[in-house]
């Protein structure tokens, strides 16, 4: 099994600021040992219909503006700032990438020419922007499969492989919500993804919205081999992502976790393990050895 991918999605977590942003881009890779980390790009007025680019925050303690469309502009990077990321993230070791949930997004992050980009779950039905990545971005393609029914799930895989491109697709297996009980996580639709796509995409991961990382581990045992967790420097902060995220002693912890049942997940090289034979000699009971 392949060693797993961790990427750490600092999303809008880093609440519009490029410091903390940057911050958080260190920590990933210093303390965490992360091997991407992940924004989000939006066109807010192509992506929100009018009455709800205008319309309050629904949730108000959480807002960073007037409407939910200021707020959301008061979170986004323009493009020079995300080429700034990238450029940061070189420097400092780890992966780049960006989730695109509109058409010039996709066009714009494509432009940047990053390892890959994210297709999230409110998107994965938005065929011009799929046909956007698969016709003009020539790195790798994943996308989370919340809040999409199996048929869907079949309309997305034929579409890339009538492009040509999903041998380039990696499927996340999710279940969209914030934060999301473990019952509902669900973590035997990466068995179901595997049975049905693994000879039609390149991989199968896991993208979960739950608490802790018991599941994750799971997952990787299942066969989820990227795992994708929202990331933010404090729980308490204002956002919507921010609860169901983990600070950095538990993303540290669930990439070290990881790797130790990598290392765990094979089968004996030989019957007797070098290990295992002078433990013999000294405990284990045999018809032969005891004449």
């Amino acid at each position: 099994m392949k060693p797993p991918k961790v990427i750490a999605e600092i999303g809008c977590n880093h609440k519009g600021d490029m410091k903390i942003a940057k911050e958080m881009i260190s920590i990933a890779k210093a303390f965490c040992q992360a091997d991407f980390v992940k924004f989000q790009k939006r066109n807010n007025k192509e992506l929100l219909p009018a009455d709800q680019y205008n319309a309050p925050h629904p949730v108000p303690s959480n807002s960073y503006g007037d409407t939910y469309g200021a707020h959301r502009e008061y979170l986004e990077f323009s493009v020079d700032q995300h080429k700034e990321l990238m450029e940061y993230c070189d420097e400092t070791g780890i992966g780049y990438s960006t989730s695109v949930w509109d058409v010039t997004s996709a066009r714009e992050m494509a432009s940047l020419q990053p390892e890959f980009l994210k297709v999230p779950s409110a998107s994965n039905l938005h065929f011009e922007m799929l046909g956007v990545l698969c016709d003009e971005f020539e790195g790798k393609i994943q996308l989370s499969l919340g809040m999409t029914t199996q048929k869907e799930e079949e309309e997305i895989v034929q579409f890339f492989e009538k492009k040509g491109r999903n041998k380039d697709l990696l499927l996340y297996a999710c279940t969209s919500g914030y934060p999301v009980p473990a019952e509902q996580s669900a973590l035997l639709e990466i068995t179901r993804l595997k049975q049905k796509f693994d000879d039609r995409v390149e991989a199968i991961g896991f993208s979960g919205h739950h608490l802790g990382i018991a599941l994750d581990i799971a997952a990787y045992t299942l066969g989820a081999e990227w795992i994708e967790r929202h990331y933010t420097l404090d729980r308490t902060w204002k956002g919507t992502d921010h609860a169901a995220s983990l600070e950095p002693d538990g993303l540290r912890k669930l990439v070290r976790d990881l790797h130790v049942v990598a290392d765990g997940l094979n089968y004996k090289s030989e019957e007797l393990l070098p290990i295992e034979i002078e433990t013999r000699r000294k405990l284990k009971w045999t018809a032969t050895e005891s004449v």
